[in-house]
């Protein structure tokens, strides 16, 4: 059973309602980058005989790993599972622990961009053996969009539609950055882990001046869930949003391109993006603010427009093309 049309408009309690009666199944994935595994996650309603879905790859950002940013249950307090949701619309869902993140077994690198498109790289010949699909439509937020981004920008036969969440291009502007940059080489520059505890989480919730924004039962699952994977994380894409700005040339991205930013969000500026976004070369792209959100808005009380604008420009009609 997939999620009724009407979804795309309510709440996130009516979602949790629909996506219950979906029969969601789910299944674990190996690849190898070198001597590294990395574990992949995939969730989907099973095909029909003959059916093809469109495969979407969720690519997570600096500070948790990939079933806590994308599959994260909240008891009690509706849906927060994005992969259940995009499942239920129709989407083969799948998501990576990158390199020295949640399951996948770590290099001793920082996990920098460039080594996020290198895992990206290991884990696309694993999608397309399952899926049968060389293409694939792929969503990144906060530094996961930065890795989405530039791997669209390294391999741009292997993305069709591409979703920038919560991006950030120069950082111009940014209070978060600018935090970032003042600390950059005391603590990350030479240290390929850095600290992250409960108090670390929760302030992903607050940083912004937003905390309205989300239930912080939400955190503290969040917590719960990522804490079992140990109290640190790579520093590099910190480092490179410190340092290394940007990292991805628009220029180069040739896919269609959506941009969501959370009317809060500290991390970038509406200018900084429009700047990026004025600079892709497709005619096929969108810019969205999404009012009464932050930084992390798949984790907020309106994550469902999140949901609903993902969903329409994944799936929109082609153009037909102009004389």
């Amino acid at each position: 059973m997939r999620i009724p049309e009407q979804i795309r408009s309510s709440t996130p309690d009516d979602v949790r309602a629909a996506v219950a009666q979906a029969q969601i199944e789910a299944s674990e994935h190996w690849a190898r980058k070198g001597d590294v595994k990395l574990s992949l996650y995939r969730k989907r309603i099973a095909p029909k005989a003959g059916e093809i879905q469109p495969v979407l790859f969720l690519v997570h950002g600096s500070s948790n790993s990939a079933r806590t940013s994308y599959d994260l249950a909240v008891p009690g307090k509706g849906e927060y599972s994005a992969m259940n949701v995009l499942a239920g619309f129709g989407f083969d869902v799948w998501t990576m622990d990158h390199d020295g993140y949640g399951r996948s077994g770590s290099s001793g690198n920082n996990s920098d961009i460039a080594s996020g498109v290198e895992d990206l790289n290991a884990a696309m010949p694993v999608v397309t053996q399952e899926t049968g699909q060389q293409k694939v439509h792929m969503y990144g937020t906060s530094s996961g969009a930065i890795r989405a981004g530039a791997f669209a920008q390294a391999a741009p036969e292997r993305v069709d539609r591409l979703v920038l969440s919560a991006f950030t291009y120069k950082g111009t502007g940014s209070p978060e950055i600018a935090r970032r940059r003042a600390v950059a080489e005391e603590r990350y520059r030479n240290k390929p882990r850095r600290l992250r505890d409960a108090a670390m989480i929760r302030s992903i919730f607050t940083r912004d001046g937003l905390p309205s924004a989300y239930d912080m039962a939400v955190a503290d699952a969040l917590a719960a869930e990522e804490l079992k994977f140990g109290d640190q994380v790579p520093t590099g894409t910190y480092l490179d949003m410190a340092v290394n700005l940007p990292l991805v040339d628009p220029k180069k991205v040739l896919s269609p391109v959506l941009m969501v930013r959370g009317s809060h969000d500290g991390n970038s500026t509406n200018e900084d993006l429009l700047d990026f976004y004025a600079q892709l070369p497709n005619g096929d792209r969108q810019f969205i603010i999404l009012p009464h959100t932050a930084h992390s808005i798949g984790y907020g009380n309106n994550r469902h427009l999140l949901w609903y604008a993902v969903r329409n420009f994944l799936l929109a009609p082609a153009a037909i093309p102009a004389a």
